[in-house]
């Protein structure tokens, strides 16, 4: 993916990310009740998929509940991480011309690729998957 499509991307996503957030934050007590979910695959077969409590655990991290928010979901960190960070980092590297956070993509992507980071990465996804699971998300 080459600079230009991936700061579309990224900058895209966490526009319709903070949509949903707002959208979530007038409807929190239908979320953290689990009357609501747009998950298809939870509708489709009745159980969580690996993201499933991300919102959630994105909504306990605004309201400085971090132990919720990993035992929500983990990847809610990551989640809000990404959002409050890439948008100002892809808007610097606009206005200063450079390419750092595409740089870091690159080296990440790289890494990532590796077979053994690969695997670990697999394995935890499927961990907290079974945790959603468990914890009946």
């Amino acid at each position: 993916m080459n600079k230009n499509k991936l700061y579309s991307f990224i900058l895209f996503a966490c526009f319709i990310g903070y949509g949903w957030l707002l959208f979530s934050f007038q409807h929190e007590h239908q979320i953290q009740n689990q009357e609501f979910t747009v998950c298809l695959f939870k509708k489709v077969t009745t159980f969580p998929c690996p993201s499933c409590g991300t919102t959630r655990s994105v909504l306990q991290l605004s309201h400085g509940n971090l132990l919720s928010a990993i035992l929500l979901n983990p990847f809610g960190i990551l989640v809000a991480l990404i959002m409050l960070v890439a948008p100002f980092w892809i808007s610097y590297d606009l206005v200063q011309k450079k390419e750092t956070f595409y740089t870091i993509y690159l080296k990440t992507e790289s890494i990532l690729r590796k077979r053994k980071v690969a695997f670990v990465l697999i394995v935890l996804v499927i961990a907290n998957w079974i945790w959603n699971i468990k914890k009946n998300l």
